[in-house]
């Protein structure tokens, strides 16, 4: 609920580092009591919460990047972001004569003034993935990258990525033991078909490694993307790229096609493949064949495969 206005315009006086009762800030400078972002109505400002120990229930993680500028969360805890309300207010500080006032959590109803800030010229925002509320789905979520205006960043960076202007690709050890989605959400427990996903690559790794093949995987960074993306395995010596999959559904085999579709591009155009647990049905294995992508499932103490080769 936005405070009553005030009767006359208030200067601001909290300096950096002050620790200020979050009832006390609205009752002077109004803005919404609640919530992540608060507009005001009574004074020139536009008031941020950030709160990182309570905040990656909720699917936002907040923090100082490797660019020296603070990535915050918009706002909206189910479903995609959208550029509304609190967000818009945000993206519009400049054009609405307001400033960007960031605080953070420090203790119940208690927050520190982290400093003015400022949205930077070129890429204000961006858009990454994160879980919704509470360990939900995968939604899409904006990221403002606010400019310290009077803030100081701190020396190194708190965030586990920063979007780069120009893609990156890095090998990476097959036993490297993360998905993408626990990439975007660490705490929560590994499904049962990524529990197979990681049994299927070892297991065929090591069949690769026995035909004297190199193996590895890679993280790739794509350009202007917080989220990075997790190859399952990478036959070096062929040139393969290999996305595992738990099931042999035709949700599964659509979402590995798009997910070795997505990855090629950072790469030196690898023969693609697939591998699963049991043989797909004979209109998914025609499916992959259209699109020249290999199928590779167990069988007996070997492996079986739609390779002609």
């Amino acid at each position: 609920m936005e405070a009553k206005p005030a009767a006359e315009p208030t200067v601001w006086d909290i300096a950096v580092g002050d620790v200020v009762r979050r009832v006390d800030l609205h009752e002077r400078y109004g803005g919404r009591r609640q919530g992540g972002i608060g507009p005001s109505r009574v004074s020139p400002n536009v008031f941020l919460f950030t709160d990182p120990a309570k905040g990656h229930k909720h699917g936002y993680f907040d923090g100082w990047g490797d660019d020296r500028l603070y990535h915050y969360a918009g706002e909206g805890q189910i479903g995609d972001q959208k550029m509304t309300q609190g967000n818009l207010a945000i993206l519009n500080h400049v054009r609405e004569g307001r400033a960007l006032r960031l605080f953070r959590g420090v203790a119940s109803g208690m927050c520190e003034y982290l400093g003015e800030f400022t949205l930077p010229a070129e890429r204000p925002w961006y858009r990454t993935d994160a879980p919704e509320t509470n360990g939900g789905p995968i939604r899409s979520v904006i990221m403002f990258r606010l400019q310290p205006v009077a803030a100081e960043a701190p020396v190194g960076t708190q965030l586990p990525h920063t979007p780069s202007d120009e893609p990156v690709v890095e090998s990476i050890d097959v036993e490297a033991q993360h998905t993408e989605r626990m990439l975007v959400d660490p705490s929560r427990e590994p499904y049962e078909a990524e529990r197979t996903e990681a049994k299927l690559v070892r297991a065929y790794a090591d069949h690769l490694r026995l035909q004297r093949h190199a193996v590895g995987r890679h993280r790739i960074a794509p350009a202007g993307v917080a989220k990075q993306l997790l190859t399952d395995l990478y036959d070096v010596t062929a040139n393969r790229l290999y996305e595992a999959k738990g099931s042999v559904s035709r949700e599964a085999i659509r979402m590995a096609i798009g997910q070795l579709l997505d990855y090629a591009r950072f790469l030196p155009q690898p023969e693609l493949a697939l591998l699963v647990p049991s043989q797909p049905e004979p209109d998914l294995l025609d499916l992959c064949s259209r699109l020249q992508i290999v199928v590779v499932w167990p069988e007996g103490d070997g492996y079986a495969s739609t390779d002609a080769a």
